[in-house]
């Protein structure tokens, strides 16, 4: 067993650090300090990529498309168009009055029609840092970032600050790791750390491939839950042993 937060730092090669994950259902930020994980710096967010699809559904309803077209669009589709077309902005309000910023793109839906997004493109991945777009009284992801390394010890803090690593296929979107530099920077300004965001570009599986490379090493060995001992204990045992 292994919180994802510290696998996702495995990936990219380290033991202490920030993990901001964003997947398909929940976004989760992980403060890891040699391996540890920091509970009281764990901070989540009920924005991911599952609400991102189904908000650009509803941005693409209030557009002048053809409104059978966007009615039919299935799940699989919306993910399709918002991984192909989506970005995050750097200037959000900049660039949601200012339509010459705007670029479009065209989309072909399986059964030959085409959709063009417009302000869609930066509006649907803004929930992220703007959970209030969504109706959530939350922080954004970045704020809550910023709550979490203010809980890690300020002799291991800085430490943490350089190794801040993006997770999960909803930290994919074009602009995502800019968006969280500038704001994290804007958070610490003043504090003398200038602070750089890692993003693999396979970061989208990262806390698979941090738990491939975890699972080799020898100190991970007794976090195994072997099958002799699920066979004879049961799925309950998972509590007791760790």
């Amino acid at each position: 067993m292994a919180n994802t937060g510290f696998l996702s730092l495995c990936a990219h090669g380290r033991v202490s650090g920030l993990a901001v994950e964003s997947g398909a259902a929940m976004s989760h930020v992980t403060s890891v300090c040699g391996g540890q994980t920091l509970r009281k710096g764990t901070r989540c967010l009920g924005v991911a990529g599952d609400h991102l699809s189904r908000y650009l559904h509803r941005l693409l309803l209030e557009s002048p498309t053809e409104p059978s077209v966007l009615q039919a669009l299935t799940k699989k589709v919306l993910t399709q168009l918002k991984e192909q077309c989506c970005y995050v902005s750097l200037d959000y309000e900049g660039d949601l009055w200012e339509k010459k910023s705007r670029h479009p793109a065209r989309f072909q839906t399986p059964d030959g029609h085409w959709i063009t997004l417009g302000k869609e493109r930066f509006c649907c991945p803004e929930p992220l840092f703007r959970p209030e777009l969504l109706h959530h009284s939350c922080p954004g992801l970045h704020q809550l970032a910023g709550q979490s390394l203010q809980t890690v010890p300020k002799h291991l803090r800085r430490h943490v600050l350089g190794s801040i690593v993006l997770s999960g296929g909803s930290s994919m979107f074009p602009g995502f790791p800019e968006r969280m530099c500038l704001e994290l920077n804007f958070l610490f300004q003043g504090s003398g750390i200038h602070i750089e965001v890692l993003a693999n570009p396979k970061r989208g599986t990262a806390a698979w491939a941090g738990g491939s490379m975890a699972a080799s090493l020898t100190s991970f060995q007794h976090t195994w839950m072997t099958k002799g001992e699920y066979q004879e204990h049961g799925s309950g045992y998972v509590h007791k042993k760790f």
